[in-house]
């Protein structure tokens, strides 16, 4: 597996990650704890290092089986988990006492004496992103913690968070037909050397081309149900997305989803997406996406098939776009 450096930080890490939340919450029916171990040390196997899970994935029980899952080979995985989107009140808290407790709770969860690289799962209108940043530069400073980073947060708030303690990476949603970070954010990670970490960079699954209009989510376990890009009038309108990256896949004798991974790591030397991966078969598949050599005349293709279809429907409910910034 061929490695990346995120930013200007200097923690390196497979240049793909592996995104640990659907094993446990999100997209389906939690798998058992041996199958999940099984995943994740497959995954190192295959020559992924880069991990990543929250307290809010389950809630606590993916970042239970990270921990189980990677105590064999600690020091040789980079973990990343984030604070702040739940709290026993309720809702967002990142006050300081509070990311002191959750890191506090992470780690003994995690079987660890220090997080990698520790994310505002979202930002607290209630607390200055100063408070925060200086929170994690205290937990960073005494070794709990190695590296902070940011989670759905725009441009403003990376720059003054940045400014108090050196932001290590950004975790934005971004794939092919999520695009809204090129406009401020990646341009201030360029800017300021920080690494960003795409979310859904296979578009929360339908960029595999596994998925039809007649495709259903369960509302108890899934949380597409709830995205208005999921509904089966949207998907119906976003096929032609779809045909459009088959084709050029087949041209190119890859599979979709190491297209659509590739075309994000040619998009910028920052960026290391994590796919979420419940199946050693994806992740067979998606180490393969850093070997894809994306030439100019592909991206140029793309780029002007894309002028030529408009994406259908939100890209999350509007309950996690309210918390979310652009």
């Amino acid at each position: 597996m061929k490695k990346r450096v995120l930013g200007n930080s200097g923690l390196e890490v497979s240049a793909i990650g592996m995104g640990c939340m659907n094993l446990s919450f999100g997209t389906g029916k939690a798998v058992s704890i041996r199958e999940g171990v099984r995943v994740i040390r497959g995954a190192f196997e295959k020559g992924i290092t880069f991990f990543d899970t929250a307290e809010a994935y389950g809630p606590f029980t993916n970042e239970e089986l990270v921990g189980e899952a990677l105590i064999p080979i600690r020091k040789e995985v980079v973990i990343a988990t984030k604070f702040g989107m739940i709290s026993e009140e309720g809702g967002l808290n990142s006050r300081p006492e509070h990311i002191r407790k959750v890191a506090e709770a992470s780690l003994k969860r995690l079987r660890t004496d220090y997080i990698d690289l520790f994310y505002q799962h979202r930002v607290d209108p209630n607390v200055p992103i100063e408070d925060v940043a200086g929170t994690v530069g205290d937990l960073i400073a005494e070794g709990k913690v190695k590296h902070f980073g940011l989670s759905e947060v725009g441009a403003s708030t990376i720059r003054k968070a940045h400014a108090i303690q050196p932001v290590t990476a950004v975790q934005n949603q971004y794939s092919i037909w999520t695009r809204e970070p090129e406009q401020y954010v990646l341009p201030l990670c360029e800017e300021l050397g920080i690494g960003f970490v795409p979310w859904a960079p296979l578009g929360t699954g339908f960029l595999t081309g596994t998925i039809t209009a007649e495709t259903t989510f369960d509302p108890e376990t899934d949380l597409r149900a709830s995205f208005p890009r999921f509904t089966k009038v949207a998907m119906q309108a976003n096929m032609p997305l779809i045909k459009m990256l088959n084709a050029l896949a087949l041209k190119k004798g890859i599979s979709t989803v190491q297209l659509a991974l590739a075309w994000l790591l040619s998009k910028n030397r920052l960026i290391v997406p994590i796919p979420g991966m419940d199946k050693l078969d994806y992740i067979d598949d998606n180490i393969q996406a850093p070997n894809v050599m994306m030439t100019a005349e592909d991206l140029i293709e793309i780029e002007v098939a894309l002028t030529r279809i408009s994406i259908q429907g939100e890209r999350l409910s509007a309950e996690l776009l309210a918390i979310s910034e652009e």
